[in-house]
């Protein structure tokens, strides 16, 4: 009996069948719903009466936070998003995925940091739209999404991905809490609205998850 015929005739349950690769459907499937938000978030914050003002009251609530030492921890926490810092970031994060002989991560890793904030910036000029003044607080109209928002979510996401699979746990939450930091230190100083915070985080998700397409539609054997 041939090799393919002692396999056929094998019960089910013994045979061993190649694991399928992972294809680019699941990522760009995500990236769909992260841009489905992004627009529905915009729509919500902008289009709807109620909500455009709970927007506007949520920011005011988080500016009645604001003390010195807290003002201060807050401008501590957006420090790594100015240019400098956040490329010396970056290009640790690109170092270790090279380090791990993966330069096809390295390289996705560098478009995400670059393309998430440039996407952010070019983006709130198109999408400016007035926002409520309540108790004194103003925001400017071009202020969606959140550029510092954005950038903390890729670089927080691009870390996950270029840690090892038994850190990813730990990377993730540490992440996590720091994304949400950050976050909340933007409404206590009044520098965004509530809406431009949560779509930075969906913007910086959409780039990731284009980028996962990319790299296992160009190199499926890679593991993540």
């Amino acid at each position: 009996m041939s090799v393919s015929a002692e396999y056929l005739s094998a019960p089910a349950a013994c045979r061993r069948y190649p694991a399928a690769k992972p294809g680019p459907a699941g990522p760009l499937l995500l990236a769909g719903l992260c841009l489905l938000i992004l627009a529905l978030i915009w729509v919500v914050a902008e289009l709807v009466p109620a909500t455009h003002l709970r927007d506007a009251v949520l920011l005011r609530d988080f500016t009645l936070l604001s003390r010195p030492h807290v003002d201060s921890l807050a401008n501590d926490l957006l420090r790594p998003f100015e240019p400098l810092p956040f490329i010396a970031l970056g290009t640790v994060l690109v170092v270790v995925a090279l380090l791990r002989g993966r330069w096809q991560l390295g390289l996705a890793v560098a478009l995400v940091l670059s393309l998430a904030p440039l996407s952010a910036q070019l983006l709130k000029p198109l999408l400016a739209h007035a926002h409520d003044p309540v108790s004194g607080v103003y925001m400017a109209n071009a202020s969606w999404p959140s550029g510092h928002s954005t950038a903390a979510a890729a670089l927080v996401l691009c870390a996950v991905l270029v840690s090892p699979a038994r850190l990813r746990p730990l990377v993730a939450v540490l992440g996590g809490l720091f994304v949400v930091a950050v976050g909340c230190a933007l409404l206590i100083l009044a520098w965004h609205m509530p809406s431009d915070v949560l779509a930075g985080y969906f913007l910086a998700a959409l780039w990731l998850a284009i980028a996962l397409a990319g790299l296992r539609a160009c190199a499926p054997n890679m593991r993540l």
